[in-house]
């Protein structure tokens, strides 16, 4: 697959971040307490997580990632930060000592996830606020906007955010979340999968009624283009101009943890390259066919979507 120079493309991700956890290890037995396997940790591992993970996925694939986001002022705040400054992301992150950093702690047993524990609290509004101000500062070196909202707060001002950018002609990408959609309007391209546009228009029982529906949803919040991630189904695009559906690329599903993020990093490096939505699309889905050959959070590297 040819791919465009992404070196010279720069993107601004601000959204929800976290630490991803993982405790991997041997289940030989049941607990004589309760009806729980019994892990024996042998190995942990930590990663970005979050619009973290999708600054990682940029970077990955050669693009100039930065990333505005708030953190907690605690140990895992520091390890996030740590992980990110490996991965060739510049980070921006305000600590807030009244949060505690957003951390999901997987356990594995077997290549198996047992459970999944989670962390976190909503940060401050004056966090927020400062958030805002560096956005405006750090929107003047950006090509493209990600908006990566995990509803953990830290996208607030989302709808401030793309006014200041559509103004500048920056287009923004939102992964959204929620049953509320009104703060996205006006953005570039909203990739909702398939269960949040259920909640967001109801169900459909056709491809008309879907199309309908999501065209409908785009226009009334007069995005450019709305993406509709599908799982086995593929991604359609919905735009003025017509739809474009890829099916999905048949492989061997091991984890679809961070698919979302790949798929919107691969969007946004593609855009913010001069590339087409025809192409965006069909590279965002060669993406996600990847990373889900993958365990836990992970990202695609430009060598293995250019198939080298």
């Amino acid at each position: 697959m040819n791919l465009p120079d992404f070196s010279r493309a720069r993107v601004l991700i601000v959204g929800d971040v976290m630490l991803d956890r993982y405790w991997f290890g041997d289940v030989q037995r049941i607990s004589p307490e309760a009806p729980v396997p019994v892990v024996h940790v042998t190995r942990v591992e930590q990663r970005p997580g979050g619009a973290a993970n999708v600054a990682r996925g940029i970077a990955a694939l050669g693009a100039q990632a930065r990333l505005l986001a708030v953190i907690g002022d605690d140990e895992a705040g520091t390890a996030l930060s740590a992980l990110l400054a490996q991965t060739g992301v510049e980070a921006k992150l305000h600590r807030d000592a009244a949060l505690e950093t957003t951390v999901k702690l997987r356990v594995i047993g077997r290549q198996q996830q047992l459970i999944r524990l989670d962390f976190e609290r909503a940060p401050s509004h004056a966090v927020l606020a400062n958030k805002l101000a560096d956005f405006q500062s750090m929107l003047a070196d950006a090509d493209l906007v990600v908006l990566s909202d995990y509803a953990k707060g830290g996208l607030t001002n989302a709808r401030e955010m793309i006014a200041l950018a559509r103004q500048r002609g920056v287009a923004v990408i939102v992964d959204p979340k929620g049953e509320d959609y009104e703060p996205y309007r006006g953005a570039s391209l909203l990739t909702p999968n398939r269960g949040e546009l259920r909640s967001i228009v109801g169900t459909w029982r056709s491809e008309e009624e879907l199309r309908s529906k999501a065209q409908g949803l785009r226009e009334r919040l007069a995005l450019d283009a709305l993406l509709i991630t599908r799982s086995e189904e593929g991604m359609t695009l919905f735009r003025s101009d017509g739809v474009q559906h890829v099916p999905a690329q048949a492989r061997e599903v091991f984890d679809v943890t961070g698919a979302g993020d790949t798929v919107v990093a691969a969007l946004a490096v593609m855009r913010a390259a001069g590339a087409g939505w025809d192409e965006a699309v069909q590279v965002a889905n060669r993406a996600a066919g990847l990373v889900v050959g993958k365990l836990g959070t992970a990202v695609v590297s430009r060598a293995e979507l250019s198939g080298g």
